[in-house]
């Protein structure tokens, strides 16, 4: 069968119709309404040489004309290029096998057609009614219309063949390889700045084991392999309690004229004037100290005592008492979190972010979040001089709205699922995606046709395997050009979008 697109055909038994006309696949329940109007749609697709994406678009015009009722059963398929574009409906399935797996299609799971583009290389096609037997591997099928319950064609003994040979099917639109570059350019001192490996204390804390390095390609803190003794702590300070200079032998004495405490310090009252002007008793000994009368104990030092003591001005003069018997207070600082160590202050204040995902950029001199790449704000419009920014995580603001040719704005920010029957998709069942219904009266639009997927500030569009595909029209270009399936593709503020054949939708930026 080299004339024909799906290799060795054979019927399935039943009591349906199945047809096989230029390489084109359609089996029907012969009860329904719409088999005439099926049947009509496939010789006349196979007549003006048309392949498996304008069969199926035939199919839906004709499904979708007879929805009166319950959902016609019936199936089609046809090649288009090495792959091949199925749709089922009512109870009606398709199984097409490729190099890559099986998959299957069943009209049940929709609540009018499922439709598909499978890429190829294709194996084996199978079409099927409820009920259908088992091919005879004597009985093969050049070519028409008869009683059956089904159609199989295996393309494992010759290549697939979209046409006839000598007539291979024109483009009709460019591919997005031949689109113009319209990828935006990172300037190298904007990309985002390497995530720093957390740094550990060089001691073990309290409520955390002892960190034993393990085989790293970067330097990091901790400690040895053994775990017993913490590790050296950074260079700038020497292990405490090994060649540690005593304390004033080799730092620079208090005030620049007091000697180092402990060593060559005269008597305090001996040789220095006493504090408060002799309101203080010479130093004596600790063995030769008095017992301390009761004293009136004040809760801190910020508090006066009270009049009439005498106190209240001598405190004043003299400061807080000196206490030699214990170690100084530290003085306070900003804490130092060894084991955490925080975001920084931008970070920091964008706390209050919600679900929206954290991404890198900048911030106009009027404290709006940008794009890094871009060289004007999106909001008030004032130029961003790239040099003097420092990017930053926050969270991402609306990276614009897809405006549909009916009017429907979908601000961009999360992604959506568009299609015919969108509510029904995994993606928006399992939450990663919003539900955006597109219908067209020419049944063009695929069940679940085009996923809008944001990556950073970049909106990406992914054609599900639609059977009519999903095309882009570039800013300023007069042509559209045709997205790969199951690729994601990136596009530009201002991009008119082509869903199926009738439905456009205009991707649109502005924030301001």
């Amino acid at each position: 069968m080299s004339g024909q697109g799906f290799g060795v055909v054979r019927p399935l038994p039943g009591n349906g119709l199945v047809a096989y006309v230029g390489g084109l696949l359609l089996v029907c329940d012969a009860g329904e309404a719409a088999a005439d109007g099926l049947l009509e749609a496939l010789r006349e697709t196979a007549a003006s040489g048309g392949d498996g994406r304008a069969l199926a678009r035939r199919a839906a015009q004709v499904l979708a004309a007879n929805m009166a009722g319950d959902p016609a059963t019936c199936a089609v398929a046809g090649p288009v290029g090495t792959g091949v574009a199925v749709l089922v409906s009512g109870s009606a399935a398709a199984s097409v096998s490729t190099s890559g797996g099986e998959t299957r299609l069943a009209g049940s799971d929709s609540l009018t057609w499922a439709d598909r583009l499978i890429s190829g290389p294709v194996e084996r096609v199978e079409l099927t009614l409820p009920g259908a037997g088992s091919p005879h591997p004597a009985v093969g099928f050049d070519g028409g219309v008869v009683h059956g319950g089904g159609l199989i064609g295996d393309l494992t003994d010759q290549p697939f063949q979209a046409r006839p040979q000598g007539q291979a099917p024109a483009q009709s639109r460019p591919l997005t390889s031949e689109m113009p570059n319209t990828a935006l350019h990172m300037e190298p001192d904007l990309a985002p700045p390497p995530e720093r490996p957390v740094e550990r204390p060089p001691y073990p804390l309290a409520d955390q084991p002892p960190l034993v390095q393990g085989a790293s390609s970067g330097p990091q803190g901790g400690l040895p392999h053994s775990g017993a003794h913490p590790g050296p702590p950074p260079l700038e300070q020497p292990p405490f309690g090994q060649e540690q200079p005593p304390f004033g032998h080799e730092q620079p004495p208090y005030g620049h004229e007091q000697p180092p405490f402990g060593h060559e310090q005269p008597p305090f009252g001996h040789e220095q004037p006493p504090f408060g002007h002799d309101s203080q008793p010479p130093y004596l000994p600790p063995h030769e100290q008095p017992h301390p009368e009761p004293q009136q104990q004040f809760p801190s030092y910020d508090e006066l005592p009270p009049p009439g003591t005498g106190m209240a001005d001598q405190q004043q003069h003299m400061g807080p008492p000196e206490h030699f018997d214990q170690p100084a207070p530290p003085v306070l600082g900003p804490p130092e979190h060894y084991d955490h160590p925080g975001p920084p202050p931008q970070q920091q204040e964008q706390g209050d972010h919600g679900d929206r995902p954290l991404v890198y950029g900048v911030d106009c001199k009027n404290d709006h979040f940008n794009d890094p790449r871009v060289p004007y704000c999106a909001v008030c419009g004032i130029a961003l001089v790239q040099r003097t920014l420092v990017p930053y995580k926050g969270p991402r603001p609306s990276l614009g709205v897809l405006i549909l040719d009916d009017g429907t704005a979908l601000p961009l920010e999360s992604d959506y699922l568009l299609g015919r029957d969108p509510e029904r998709a995994p993606e928006v069942a399992g939450g990663s995606a919003r539900p955006a219904k597109v219908t067209s009266p020419d049944g063009s639009v695929s069940r679940r046709h085009l996923r809008v997927a944001l990556d950073g500030w970049d909106v990406n569009l992914v054609d599900l395997g639609s059977v009519n595909g999903t095309q882009i029209q570039p800013p300023g270009d007069p042509n559209f050009y045709d997205i790969p399936p199951n690729e994601p593709v990136t596009i530009a503020p201002g991009t008119t979008v082509r869903v199926g054949v009738s439905r456009t939708l205009r991707f649109e930026a502005h924030r301001g």
